[in-house]
């Protein structure tokens, strides 16, 4: 197998997921599947072996809904992927057809008044439920956050609660319909924007939260010995090398598939002080090939209240410093020494609650707390020059 970082992996070259995703078609005999994961960690890959392999008495479908815009794009979506299936199956379902021709949605909208985008999903829904006789249904939905975002900036927050509490009625009026929403930005994060502190909606407390983990060391370390091979790179003790890889990796596939690739680029052996001068010239990389820089980008994005921000980067200074656990105690010590001074405790505790939801931070049963990933506290005190 060849190193593919950041591009599609087939789905019988994903290594280690077939624990989690039996657990996942477990969980969605039950109900709906709320997936969040770091991004970069392999999420997509599950949901497209899902939907390549299928399991018994399921018929998944997969859409990767970031791209959609508004409502009315999201429902046109699920619009064209029903009436592709039902005309591969040569069944027709005309309520949603109906729907589309009546109101004109394939053309340019003339007037202000909007189109009914939730009778059209509705409706779509409903036409592919009911051609499911043997099987049931399963939506497996990507990047549904920045879908939901994207529809609050464009049709604002009442629209976009709207999409997901029609989501959650449609799960409750087709009881044999499952969704899965997966992303890699947190959705309480996109819920939080959307009501704005005057609505009260809760579109997603009928579906199990899933977080999805890095490669177990054993498949990590298959992994990472595969690709040295296939590449053909120089290397005395392939396993010793292999678990360098993954060490250095943090168990996420991307980041083994980066590190593979850039020995193969830069000519090098695949011995452990040639993976860790790879791994470095990466993390000092200006142009940021991993994309690391994502890590600092959003947390103005992610705690935009007061100085939140300032806050969570402080946070992040004091333990990218030390490999060592610190308290709340410890940081909020480390905080007031600087320019920003936190008084209140428990709004200390909320962000660093916050700051573990969003994969930055781990805390132990003792209550202290560390970086999650040892890889981006490396990188992060590299970049803010600690």
């Amino acid at each position: 197998m060849k190193a593919n970082p950041g591009g599609v992996i087939d789905p019988g070259n994903v290594y280690g997921r077939d624990q989690l995703i039996a657990q996942l078609w477990g969980r969605l005999e039950q109900q709906s599947v709320l997936m969040n994961a770091e991004r970069r960690i392999g999420k997509t890959s599950v949901l497209r072996k899902m939907a390549h392999d299928g399991a018994s008495g399921w018929f998944p479908t997969m859409i990767d809904v970031e791209k959609f815009h508004s409502a009315e794009e999201f429902a046109r979506g699920v619009f064209d992927q029903v009436q592709t299936y039902l005309g591969k199956w040569k069944k027709a379902a005309n309520l949603a057809r109906d729907l589309y021709e009546q109101h004109d949605f394939g053309g340019i909208r003339r007037t202000g008044a909007p189109r009914p985008w939730k009778a059209l999903l509705t409706a779509a829904i409903h036409d592919l439920a009911t051609q499911m006789h043997e099987q049931r249904l399963v939506f497996l939905w990507d990047e549904l956050p920045y879908m939901i975002d994207h529809i609050r900036q464009a049709d604002g927050g009442r629209a976009a609660l709207e999409v997901l509490d029609t989501l959650r009625s449609l799960r409750q009026e087709h009881p044999g319909i499952r969704m899965v929403f997966s992303g890699s930005i947190g959705l309480h994060h996109v819920l939080e924007g959307a009501r704005d502190g005057k609505i009260s909606s809760e579109p997603v407390n009928d579906m199990y939260a899933v977080e999805v983990p890095p490669l177990d060391i054993e498949d990590a370390i298959r992994l990472a010995g595969d690709l040295i091979q296939g590449e053909g790179l120089g290397v005395k003790d392939l396993r010793g090398s292999a678990e360098v890889v993954v060490k250095e990796a943090d168990g996420f596939p991307f980041y083994i598939h980066h590190i593979v690739a850039g020995l193969k680029r830069k000519q090098r052996a695949a011995e452990p002080d040639q993976i860790r001068m790879v791994v470095q010239d990466h993390l000092v990389d200006a142009n940021d090939p991993w994309d690391l820089g994502h890590y600092r980008s959003r947390i103005p994005i992610y705690y935009p209240k007061g100085n939140n921000a300032q806050i969570a980067s402080l946070i992040l200074d004091a333990l990218a410093t030390d490999q060592e656990p610190r308290s709340v105690a410890d940081l909020q010590a480390a905080i007031n020494a600087s320019s920003a001074v936190l008084e209140d405790r428990s709004e200390l505790v909320r962000i660093l609650r916050l700051m573990e939801r969003d994969h930055y931070l781990l805390r132990q049963t003792d209550g202290r707390i560390q970086f999650r990933f040892p890889l981006i506290r490396r990188w992060w005190a590299l970049d803010r020059g600690l």
